[in-house]
């Protein structure tokens, strides 16, 4: 075992907890930092890849930007814990179909002849560079890259008018 695949499975096992532990925990606080402990590990991936600009991208805006308006609207809405009763009668059913299909779709990859599952090839040298990720986001994916940004900009105002008080 090499050292970077010993590192990898660590990190596995700690981004996989880190992702329970986001989804069975109780307080939306706790959840927001286990979401937090998830994004610097999927991080150190991106350096185990060679892409350091990635990485700091990841922290920067999903462990820092994002994360602190999680919890600026889970402190300005009040941390609530979720509460077993209000489970709806249809999810676990649907939950559970769905993990089904996940599985069977990672047994057909690993397992099944997958056409479009190539052998792997070695990254360019320019893989995971600013100049190549401005120039596939400006160029090629100029479109989605639009359109996520007017998301983000449509939640930030659905926060900004959720969270007004109404004024009588």
């Amino acid at each position: 075992m090499t050292p970077d695949l010993i590192l990898f499975l660590i990190l596995a096992l700690v981004s996989i907890g880190a992702a329970l532990g986001m989804l069975l925990s109780k307080s939306a606080v706790y959840s927001a930092l286990f979401l937090v402990l998830n994004f610097l590990t999927i991080a150190i991936f991106y350096v185990l890849l060679q892409a350091p600009f990635l990485a700091m991208a990841q922290i920067t805006v999903y462990a820092g930007a994002i994360m602190v308006l999680f919890l600026f609207v889970i402190m300005l809405l009040g941390p609530r814990s979720i509460e077993g009763s209000q489970q709806i009668a249809w999810q676990r059913p649907v939950a559970f179909s769905m993990g089904l299909v996940l599985l069977g779709e990672i047994a057909y990859i690993l397992f099944g002849r997958c056409e479009s599952c190539g052998p792997f090839t070695t990254l360019g040298a320019d893989f995971g560079s600013p100049e190549r990720i401005g120039d596939m986001l400006f160029n090629r994916y100029l479109i989605p890259f639009e359109i996520t940004s007017v998301l983000l900009l449509v939640g930030m105002i659905g926060v900004i008018v959720l969270s007004r008080k109404k004024e009588n």
